[in-house]
């Protein structure tokens, strides 16, 4: 019901930033409470940071607090991920994800998903 397509990704040197972006299908894109998910290799996919529906406040996963930074641009039906300092751990396909209920940073509250992204950064 909704389309979510994740860019921006690519590779970057430990150090680096890169800006992700999830353009969303439909007018209701202000309904929806975004994240942004990562998911490496062999790994669970965890989150990273989640924005309330009219971008006012934001809440970040421990790992990337001070890093990176979620917005939205409503008018735009986008989302970014801001990712500044980026780590080789950082490594993952990131995902955007639309929940209709609340904010959250569980994976099964999650309603709709993009395709995810690839970052990779070497060190």
């Amino acid at each position: 019901q909704v389309q979510l397509v994740e860019s921006g990704g690519g590779l970057v040197q430990a150090g680096g930033s890169l800006r992700l972006n999830c353009a969303a299908s439909g007018r209701t894109f202000s309904s929806y409470y975004m994240g942004w998910f990562r998911q490496a290799p062999g790994k669970e996919r965890e989150f990273v940071a989640t924005i309330i529906r009219s971008g006012g406040s934001t809440y970040y996963a421990d790992s990337v607090k001070g890093r990176f930074t979620i917005s939205r641009d409503n008018a735009k039906n986008t989302v970014y991920l801001q990712m500044n300092s980026l780590k080789p751990e950082d490594t993952a396909v990131y995902y955007c994800a639309a929940n209709q209920g609340y904010s959250s940073r569980l994976v099964r509250d999650y309603d709709y998903w993009g395709q995810g992204t690839q970052v990779t950064v070497s060190s």
